[in-house]
């Protein structure tokens, strides 16, 4: 493929990527009308892209809730591959960060703000691929898509679904590369890139509890706040059962096969029911990644809204909490409900608020190992692998279409401390601008290879 100057073309996605970080498409799920917001953030990628004579469309379900796909043709040989990233974001507390949330700046070699990682990296790095796509002037042998979507914080309901409900021949593919993965991760001195071939599914669910309402100077030990409280601090002390699948199994076994010893033995009983929690509790030190190991391990349930009376001095007769459930491919909403119920307790009522199933890719496809081979050529010392993460994407949209969804959306890290998966909706997101610029070229390499 044409020669590029990868310095020029690493410089001009970070300047993207800061553009569009300043403008807070801040998702609250909410409902009203200045929610996401995305519009602004969907025109400024259509502008760029335009600048390399790419044409892109938008679309909306919502006002302001813009989506933009654009398409760079192939020669039909194949079908379309399409790259996708969510440009709406959650929020975020600005007394809490070192750097402004939305000030898109850079600071000692990173790039701060939401969405650094999660993920409008993957947006500015998808539009110039494209563009560079269109650039080359090379016609490739499938048409190239970028999706930039709404609403993904939310549930997708005004992005991808939206687009593959009402618009799915804009983004019909056989394969879709998002995220999450092909980032560094570091472990006993070894570099790995988990590519995301599977996610759980998700099972939102409200817990209520009841009681007899009463004066606030009578305190009631059985009233429906307690006993909620009670259910709550249960169900943050319980670790749910442990299902090891066949996806996390084997990225347990490939990770410790390029360890040394005894990690290598040590990691590779994780996939061992009655062993893995004691080396959770006991063995991994790093809090981030026992809590991503644990996920990938069993269903998880995490509380996150809670709701009761609105008088300080009424004791009221009913209280709740909003949980979090992720469930494992294979097991069932039934089956998460049950543990659930063993952990809140029978009188607690349960209230399925939203659900989806989990998805699972295969890896055997000639695109994850043209994945895995640009990851090696990229950084030899670093070790691909197939990944499941405890979250959800718009995978779960694109994969009603039949396609294939990869999380791969490249960068690589320091191993300075800097963790990728607590960034995630965490304090001081941020990606290394040296990295970013790294993933640019990998991502290019990637599609134009795949559909050379």
């Amino acid at each position: 493929m044409t020669d590029f100057d990868w310095q020029v073309e690493g410089d001009t996605c970070v300047k993207l990527l800061s553009e569009i970080i300043r403008i807070p498409t801040v998702n609250r799920g909410n409902g009203a009308e200045d929610d996401g917001n995305e519009k602004p953030a969907a025109e400024a990628l259509a502008d760029f892209l335009r600048g390399a004579k790419v044409e892109p469309l938008l679309v909306a379900k919502k006002k302001n809730r813009s989506c933009m796909v654009a398409r760079v043709p192939g020669t039909g040989e194949k079908p379309p591959l399409l790259l996708n990233a969510h440009i709406d974001v959650v929020e975020a507390d600005a007394a809490r960060w070192k750097h402004g949330p939305f000030s898109g700046e850079i600071h000692d070699g990173y790039l701060w703000g939401r969405g650094a990682i999660d993920m409008k990296h993957m947006a500015a790095m998808s539009a110039c691929v494209l563009a560079l796509v269109a650039r080359s002037g090379k016609k490739l042998s499938r048409d190239v898509i970028f999706a930039a979507v709404a609403d993904e914080e939310a549930g997708c309901e005004n992005g991808s679904l939206f687009l593959v409900d009402d618009h799915p021949d804009l983004v019909r593919a056989e394969y879709m590369l998002g995220e999450i993965g092909a980032f560094s991760l570091h472990m006993f001195g070894r570099t790995f890139y988990p590519i995301q071939v599977a996610e759980k599914g998700i099972c939102w669910v409200r817990a209520t509890t009841t009681g007899s309402p009463g004066h606030g100077s009578l305190p009631d030990p059985n009233s429906a706040v307690v006993r909620l409280s009670k259910a709550i601090a249960r169900l943050g002390a319980t670790r749910l059962p442990m299902h090891p699948t066949e996806v996390v199994t084997r990225f347990i076994h490939e990770l410790a096969d390029n360890l040394p010893q005894p990690q290598r033995s040590v990691l590779r009983r994780l996939a061992v029911p009655q062993i893995a929690p004691h080396i959770l509790d006991w063995l991994i030190k790093d809090d981030g990644q026992k809590r991503s190991f644990g996920a990938m391990l069993s269903n998880t349930a995490s509380p996150t809204v809670v709701r009761a009376g609105n008088k300080v001095n009424v004791i009221p007769g009913r209280a709740s909490v909003e949980i979090d459930g992720r469930i494992l491919p294979g097991q069932t909403e039934s089956g998460f409900l049950e543990e659930l119920r063993h952990v809140l307790g029978e009188d607690v009522k349960l209230e399925v608020l939203r659900s989806a199933d989990p998805t699972v890719t295969t890896s055997a496809t000639p695109l994850f190992e043209e994945l895995a081979r640009t990851l090696r050529a990229h950084d030899p010392t670093g070790y691909p692998l197939p990944y499941m993460i405890p979250g959800f994407t718009d995978s779960k949209a694109y994969s009603r279409l039949g396609t294939k969804c990869y999380g791969y959306s490249p960068v690589r890290l320091p191993d300075d401390g800097v963790s990728f998966t607590r960034m995630y909706h965490g304090d001081d997101e941020r990606v290394h601008v040296d990295g970013l610029k790294w993933g640019v070229r990998v991502l290019y390499d990637a599609v134009t290879r795949f559909c050379a």
